[in-house]
C-alpha cells in the first residue's frame, strides 16, 4: 500500500492508504477526500482532481504531458506545482507523498 496525506486549505490532514498501481485522483475518491471531484472519472478532461504535490515529491513525478497540460491550463488556481490526480500513478517510491488542495475545483 502506498500512504498519501492530502491537506486541504484549513490544514485539515487526510491520511490515506491506496494500492500501488491506482491513482493519486482514486485514492481521493475511495477514501472521500473533500475537495477532489473526478468529475470525468480519470479521463484527464475536467480538472476536477487538480492538486498541489509539496515540491519536494512534485520533483518525483514524470512531468505532465501536453493533454494534462491543457486541462491544467483551464483549473483555478494554478501553481507550478499544480497536477491532475488522475495523471499521477502511484507507486512504492510515492509512498509518503503530501499533496495540498485547492480551495474550490472548477465544476463544469
Amino acid at each position: 500500500m502506498v500512504k498519501v496525506t492530502f491537506v486541504d486549505v484549513r490544514g485539515m490532514r487526510f491520511a490515506v492508504e491506496a494500492a500501488e498501481g491506482s491513482t493519486l485522483m482514486e485514492a481521493a475518491i475511495t477514501n472521500e477526500v473533500p475537495s477532489i471531484v473526478g468529475f470525468c472519472g480519470g479521463m484527464c478532461s475536467c480538472g476536477t482532481c487538480h492538486c498541489y504535490p509539496a515540491p519536494v515529491w512534485a520533483a518525483m513525478l514524470p512531468p505532465a504531458d501536453e493533454n494534462e497540460q491543457d486541462t491544467l491550463s483551464r483549473v483555478l488556481d494554478r501553481r507550478t506545482t499544480s497536477r491532475l490526480g488522475c495523471q499521477i500513478r502511484l507507486q512504492a517510491s510515492l509512498s509518503g507523498l503530501v499533496v495540498e488542495l485547492p480551495e474550490r475545483q472548477r465544476t463544469p
